[in-house]
């Protein structure tokens, strides 16, 4: 994985970022995004796409990722913005913040999957399935999967009744049985309810 970013440090590119984000699917709480800059002089060993790794790895992974990467941010969007603007437009949103809050600006951001959030800071290139190539998107995976575990994991303690620290807000069968039984919370995403729940229940 860091052989494959290293094509891409080439000529004038000593900053490579890596972006991903992770929550596209769930009913209720924020996208979230991450962008790395990882130091190719300091590999991390066991990187590989969030998906892939359990939960224990993950939260192995993510402090040696923020200790040792050049530079990393994490950024969201609500699920307010995802209402208002979309899933797909809420997610390149999450990871145009994630890119602005970098303390160094990169030369090249290699970003997974098939869109471009065509952020101001660098050229962008899509890798689909770049969290299981890069080794920056991948750490970026992970950053962005671990924050918005924590985050599912904060809001079950305010919504207990949803079972958000089980299913993360993913559209389980438990959480729809939830859903049915309370109606959303203000953290659901309303306009991924519309055939869960009558409207008056949204």
């Amino acid at each position: 994985m860091y052989a494959f970013d290293e094509q891409y440090r080439q000529g004038s590119v000593a900053a490579l970022c890596g972006v991903d984000e992770a929550g596209c699917g769930p009913l209720a709480g924020s996208v979230y995004a991450a962008a790395v800059i990882l130091d190719p002089d300091d590999p991390i060993e066991g990187l590989n796409d969030s998906k892939k790794l359990s939960e224990k790895k993950r939260e192995a992974l993510y402090p040696q990722i923020v200790s040792r990467a050049r530079a990393w941010a994490v950024a969201y969007a609500t699920e307010q913005e995802i209402d208002e603007i979309n899933i797909l437009q809420a997610r390149l949103l999450a990871m145009r913040r994630a890119v602005s809050a970098l303390t160094i600006v990169p030369d090249l951001i290699l970003v997974d999957g098939n869109r471009d959030p065509k952020p101001e800071q660098a050229p962008t290139v899509l890798i689909v399935g770049g969290d299981g190539k890069s080794a920056s998107i991948a750490a970026a995976s992970i950053l962005a999967k671990v924050s918005r575990d924590r985050a599912m994991l904060e809001l079950d303690k305010l919504y207990p009744q949803y079972a958000f620290a089980k299913h993360k807000g993913y559209p389980t069968a438990l959480h729809v049985e939830r859903l049915r039984q309370y109606g959303a919370s203000p953290v659901h995403r309303r306009s991924f309810l519309k055939k869960i729940l009558p409207e008056e229940q949204r």
